[in-house]
């Protein structure tokens, strides 16, 4: 067939192709119009968000459905929304945000927005496409390496303590003999009696589940989240300094704390207070935990839903 008889073919094909092309995208993709009114939703989309594309197609995206929010925690949706500058000054743009799932964690996207133009130039809609930018994957492969049944938490999916104490362990065996810097988050659920005895032990597991999801979704793929106990996790944070654990803790405590689960007909705020601290020449695992443990406490004693570091 020639070019041009090829070129008449693709363009005879109905929406209908255009739609299941763009279901078989990996990436989320969704249209809106000139009002920011959701008019299409496909396959990607639902399997990033949790959310059916009934449940956002005719919906405006100013509802806030996804909360956008940068890494400082700030919402995008009544104030940059990339969408919204897109279609004001006609240009494409790609940022990284952090949408809100259906089942309540955080879920770092990297976003590319463009206009949409309709024959007579003018802009009627725009063009999200978004893809999983999270190192939660990543985390849960390095644990299907190893034992299920041994190293994974069954509540969370994350690894459990047995597991975060030998990635310490060897962490600080590579510090020793060779310098490479490490640092131990550790983070508590605020308030987690409370939510427990308040609404039940269910939607306190869901609490630990969003957290955890949270977490490990949002640190480096060479990063290392465990369910130390209870509601405790503890991260294992590699190549950091001083500076760089700081700022990596709060944006941790702002991603979480911008998260919630649903009941009934609210949303349960969730907040960790955070202890952090670099690997010490005197350190053993021990010291390294208790540590961190101490500085969560202080975090809890000032108020919770903050980071305390030392170094």
């Amino acid at each position: 067939m020639r070019p041009d008889g090829m070129r008449r073919k693709v363009l005879k094909m109905g929406p209908e192709f255009y739609r299941e092309v763009l279901d078989h995208l990996y990436d989320g993709v969704y249209f809106v119009d000139r009002n920011r009114c959701i008019t299409y939703w496909n396959k990607g989309a639902e399997r990033i968000t949790g959310y059916a594309a009934d449940m956002v197609v005719g919906r405006r995206c100013a509802e806030n459905l996804l909360m956008h929010v940068n890494e400082g925690g700030e919402q995008l949706c009544h104030s940059v929304c990339p969408l919204a500058q897109a279609m004001s000054d006609r240009l494409p743009r790609e940022v990284q945000v952090f949408l809100h799932h259906a089942d309540g964690h955080r879920v770092p996207v990297l976003v590319r927005v463009a206009p949409l133009c309709g024959p007579d130039g003018e802009v009627v809609g725009a063009v999200e496409s978004f893809s999983d930018n999270s190192s939660m994957m990543a985390a849960l492969r390095r644990i299907d390496e190893l034992d299920d049944a041994a190293f994974r938490d069954p509540l969370t999916g994350v690894g459990n303590r047995r597991f975060a104490e030998l990635k310490i362990q060897t962490a600080l065996a590579e510090y020793l003999c060779h310098g490479q810097p490490a640092a131990v988050l550790f983070a508590d659920v605020d308030h987690f009696k409370a939510i427990n005895d308040n609404f039940g032990h269910h939607v306190g597991d869901r609490v630990l589940a969003t957290v955890a999801r949270t977490l490990a979704s949002n640190v480096r793929a060479s990063d290392v989240v465990s369910r130390w106990g209870g509601e405790e996790f503890v991260a294992l944070l590699g190549n950091v300094d001083a500076l760089r654990l700081d700022a990596l803790a709060d944006k941790l405590r702002q991603l979480v704390a911008t998260s919630s689960v649903t009941v009934t007909d609210r949303n349960l705020r969730v907040t960790v207070s955070i202890g952090a601290t670099l690997m010490r020449i005197d350190d053993n695992p021990a010291t390294l935990i208790a540590r961190a443990d101490r500085l969560m406490y202080e975090s809890k004693q000032g108020g919770r839903n903050r980071v305390t570091c030392e170094t």
